[in-house]
Parts: C-alpha cells; structure tokens; sequence
C-alpha cells in the first residue's frame, strides 16, 4: 500500500456558515478511509499539530485540523492569535462544536472517505472532543489530558470553560482517555471522577494515566515530553481508531 500523503491547506464552512481555516492531509493511494477531526492545543494551531495531522494521514485517515482562532487573529502567528483567543476566554462551546461538525461534514465528502469520523484533541483540544462527541454524531473520540472535562476551572484561569458532566450522559461514540499521573489539570482525581461517571452511565470508554508523565508528554518540541508515555499513547489511538472507523 502507498505511503504517499497530499497535505494543504484548505477552507470550509463552520460555526453559523463562517468560511475558516484547516489543514487537511490525506492519504493517496487508498480506497477507502476513515475521517479524524484534530483539535489543536489552547497554544494554537502550530506546525506541531500540522505534524500531529499528517501523521494520521501516514497511518491511512484523512485528518483535518480547523484554526479554531480563524476569526479573532485571521493571519496571525500561533502565540498572537493564541493570546487573543485567551484574552476573549477561550474558544466559545457552541462555535467550536459547529466548527467540528464542519470539518467532520469537509472529510466525509472526501472522495474515498468511508464516512466514519473520530475526533481528537491535546490539552483544551481534549476537552473539545468530548464537548463535541457529546454534541454531534460521531463513531470515535480521543481526550488527551483534557482539562476541565469534569471539574470547574480554578479561580482566575484564563478561559471559560463549563464542566460537561451534564452532557455526558449524550456522549455518542467510545472515548479513549491518556493522562499523565503528575498532571495538575486534569488531575488523577478528576480523571477518576470523570471515568467513574462515565462507567455509571454506561458509556463505552478507556482511560489510561502514565506514572512519570505530567501535561503535554505527546509534545515532543516540550520539556514536558514522555518517550515511553507517548509511544504507548500512540499505539493505543491506533488501535482504538483501527476498531472504530474502518471501512
């Protein structure tokens, strides 16, 4: 089978018909392939998540990855547009969620596309996926160390968020959680709570937490980064998205 990618640059519609920004990379040379929403970092929509995104394309997705800053920053570095969406207190849940379902509606019209779509997301990136696995129709979902899933932000935290405990019990796919033990938010004692509700609905979910790894140990351009933590985090998606969203 090839291993030959196409990576660019594309626009399409999201939140309220708002034309933005994603980079989309997809395979060549492959029939048929499932659909993966990446959700970028709070730090923003950088060349390492562009890297995360091709990556899915390597392993046979097509993988979208919308700038979720299109609107405040149009054209601004990562950390300008990144400082801006913070100053407004983050990312609105309503928008993010019709952004998602506009790049899951971009990938599913993909010639070859299989139309199942997986979503996943990095620090308030994995918040996000589960806002939006709760809020639309999908067949996969990926948190990775997602803070304030479950519980509320501390007192002055500079985003917005709302705990999604309410709409769990809406969650429409399998969730695969990868945590670090060391991490502060989330921390262990919300990732127990968040999965011990997530078992008492009945939703069909894996967590995994990583002694030694606190936030952040995917990146590999951070301090933060965790080889063994990582690896086996990677091979976990595989698997978890090779069970859900093949043809």
């Amino acid at each position: 089978m090839s291993d030959a990618l196409l990576a660019e640059t594309v626009h399409f519609a999201g939140a309220q018909g708002d034309v933005i920004e994603g980079y989309l990379a997809r395979p060549l040379g492959r029939d048929r392939y499932g659909g993966v929403v990446v959700i970028h970092h709070m730090p923003g929509y950088d060349d390492p998540t562009k890297e995360i995104t091709r990556r899915f394309a390597f392993y046979g997705y097509a993988a979208l990855c919308p700038n979720l800053y299109s609107r405040e920053a149009p054209g601004a570095s990562p950390d300008d547009a990144a400082a801006a969406v913070r100053a407004a207190g983050g990312v609105p849940d309503e928008r993010l969620v019709g952004d998602v379902d506009g790049a899951a509606r971009y990938l599913r019209a993909l010639t070859g596309a299989n139309g199942k779509i997986g979503v996943i997301g990095y620090c308030s990136g994995g918040r996000q996926s589960v806002l939006a696995a709760c809020s639309l129709r999908l067949d996969a979902a990926v948190d990775c160390y997602g803070a304030f899933a479950f519980f509320d932000p501390p007192e002055g935290a500079p985003v917005a968020f709302k705990p999604l405990a309410g709409l769990l019990p809406n969650l429409s796919c399998p969730l695969l959680g990868l945590f670090g033990a060391e991490d502060q938010y989330p921390s262990p004692e919300e990732v127990d709570a968040f999965d011990k509700e997530l078992t008492r609905l009945g939703k069909p979910h894996e967590f995994h937490s990583y002694e030694g790894a606190g936030h952040a140990f995917f990146s590999v351009d951070r301090p933060a980064y965790r080889p063994e933590a990582a690896t086996d985090g990677w091979r976990r998606i595989w698997d978890f998205f090779g069970t859900h969203l093949a043809s």
